[in-house]
């Protein structure tokens, strides 16, 4: 199946805005950021360059199964390094097979070095769903001959 649009689609919709955190921040103040901003992910910035992901994921495996106390690790040490980084141009559909294949429900949009969005399982999904909803209403029109010639 076709899926139309491409992540700078997405990210022109849903804004570009993203969430980051220092390597050196605790987990701690990582959960407590995403709680806050209801996102299930933070891009990890050094000196303003991009290192890692740390995700609800990481969280839960790498720090609360390992018995890690939160508040004395860093992300850094819980972090998804390197992250998987997608370019804006990238097919929603290519996007989804990539995240799938990784098992990543976070992917990170980088332009020419710089990170310029994040786009998640659920925001790919939300863009299917409207184009198949697109679809359908164009078919719709078309078989009740309301269609534009």
């Amino acid at each position: 199946m076709d899926f139309t649009g491409t992540l700078r689609t997405i990210l022109n919709r849903k804004g570009s805005a993203v969430s980051s955190i220092s390597p050196d921040a605790t987990v701690y103040e990582a959960v407590a950021r995403m709680a806050e901003e209801d996102i299930g992910a933070l891009a990890v910035l050094e000196n303003h360059r991009l290192i890692g992901i740390f995700s609800e994921r990481d969280y839960a495996r790498k720090v609360i199964l390992l018995g890690r106390a939160s508040r004395d690790t860093t992300v850094r040490e819980a972090m998804t390094h390197p992250a998987i980084t997608v370019p804006p141009e990238e097919s929603v559909e290519d996007c989804m097979r990539l995240m799938i294949h990784r098992r990543n429900r976070h992917v990170l949009v980088v332009d020419r070095g710089e990170l310029c969005g994040i786009v998640s399982i659920g925001d790919l999904v939300n863009s299917i769903i409207s184009a198949q909803a697109a679809t359908i209403d164009h078919l719709t029109s078309y078989i009740a001959g309301g269609y534009p010639g």
